[in-house]
């Protein structure tokens, strides 16, 4: 039978890989809701061909793709300051890398989205 520095240490090391998963599901809600801000921008759109002027519309969009912008950002660097103090133990996270990719994917589809707002 295990001692009980065993268990205490097994408990330690469980909460430690739920920490780091909860990292990265903390992580995807936030990707989610700079994808959420994107959408917004694209959803002001409508408002372009109905509004005068439409440089005001447009500049309220941007807005939605800089706040996206930000999360993004913000979200990457807090996931990597979380990981960075943290162990895995039994759970299996994702690299950095790859969540510092999907950072800068969406970040460049949502500066791409904010180019194609303004060339309409």
């Amino acid at each position: 039978m295990p001692d009980s520095n065993e268990l205490a240490q097994d408990r330690t090391d469980w909460a430690e890989d739920r920490t780091i998963l909860a990292n990265e599901r903390t992580f995807a809600g936030w990707m989610r809701t700079g994808m959420a801000a994107v959408a917004l921008a694209v959803g002001l759109r409508a408002v372009f061909g109905q509004f005068d002027p439409t440089w005001l519309a447009k500049a309220v969009a941007t807005i939605f793709i800089v706040l996206s912008l930000f999360i993004f950002w913000a979200a990457e660097r807090s996931a990597a300051q979380t990981l960075k103090r943290l162990s895995d133990n039994a759970a299996n996270p994702q690299p950095m890398g790859r969540m510092r990719v999907i950072s800068v994917i969406l970040a460049v589809g949502a500066i791409s989205v904010g180019g194609i707002l303004w060339a309409l």
